[in-house]
């Protein structure tokens, strides 16, 4: 199939499929207990928390501010989530100002998560090329997702992330299933170490390029976290119809991924003008016309014929 003709039909399956996407105006705390009294749920809870640090939409407070107002989403969203729900939690870390020392999130998260009985089921590695730069430490090219389910019995879509087999022909080499397939038919189950650019889920590290100046997705949002990145967890923890909820919803990437794939969606951002560029994302989206990265697709290696990837001859190391 072409990719011409595979877009198009992603977009028909988009408009037959009546789903609802829409963004809610204002503070996530509030407008949380406001869907609390709705008695809204949903079967997945995807997003990235602002890491009080010196942006527009992140207070700079103390960090005992931070950790109080952030506790109080969280019971929030723990009330939110179905009993068969996921949380996947999308974190980088925190730098301290004064003493420059790194605290990460991940780490005080999952403390935060457990007061609530929520366990963790993987720990997933987002990797990418071009990250902070940095003098006094090593430069960071890594965030993580936190995967919680609220019970036992959670969805997880094995069979829409299994990965193509590496000995699709291995047999069995003795016992009673001697010279039979020793794998499964459709693929084999994914390990905790998820690597895109090679066969999407086959490993815990996700190698997905950051949402950086020359990215298709890049919009004015300055911490834009890319499609890809949502789409697989919606893919493999919610189901078409399910309802999936990003309390810091930026410009819409969690609405636009949940609306590809048909699920219905609900965003809440304090900030109207990130709201703005989500609507239109969303609007382009249903026209078909929307530039994203595919699922999947291999990062980009430049090779030594062209310039930026050469030393230059005035280097002198």
């Amino acid at each position: 199939m072409s990719i011409d003709k595979k877009k198009s039909n992603e977009t028909e399956k988009i408009k037959r499929t009546r789903i609802t996407t829409k963004y809610i105006h204002g503070d996530a705390n509030k407008k949380l207990d406001e869907l609390l009294k709705k008695k809204k749920r949903f079967q997945l809870i995807i997003s990235s928390p602002p890491y009080n640090m010196d942006r527009e939409y992140e207070k700079n407070s103390s960090f005992a501010n931070y950790r109080e107002e952030i506790e109080s989403v969280i019971s929030k969203l723990v009330l939110l989530l179905e009993e068969n729900g996921s949380i996947c939690w999308q974190v980088g870390s925190y730098v301290n100002k004064k003493t420059k020392e790194v605290l990460p999130l991940d780490i005080f998260f999952y403390e935060l998560f457990k007061k609530h009985n929520l366990t963790l089921r993987n720990r997933i590695i987002w990797h990418f090329e071009h990250g902070l730069h940095a003098s006094q430490r090593f430069s960071g090219r890594y965030e993580t997702i936190l995967w919680f389910t609220k019970s036992d019995k959670y969805t997880f879509n094995l069979d829409d992330v299994r990965v193509p087999a590496k000995y699709p022909g291995k047999t069995h080499y003795r016992g009673e299933k001697k010279g039979q397939i020793s794998g499964n038919p459709k693929g084999k189950n994914p390990s905790d170490l998820w690597k895109i650019i090679e066969s999407d889920w086959d490993k815990e590290v996700w190698s997905i390029p950051n949402v950086k100046a020359n990215h298709k997705e890049k919009t004015i949002h300055p911490c834009q976290y890319p499609i890809e990145l949502v789409e697989r967890c919606i893919l493999a923890l919610s189901n078409e119809g399910d309802w999936v909820l990003d309390p810091y919803a930026g410009v819409g990437s969690t609405l636009i991924a949940a609306r590809k794939n048909n699920r219905n969606s609900t965003g809440i951002e304090k900030y109207k003008k990130y709201i703005n560029v989500g609507n239109q994302r969303i609007e382009t989206l249903k026209k078909g016309t929307l530039k994203y990265r595919k699922l999947g697709t291999p990062v980009f290696q430049p090779n030594q014929n062209m310039a930026v990837a050469r030393k230059p001859e005035f280097f002198n190391y």
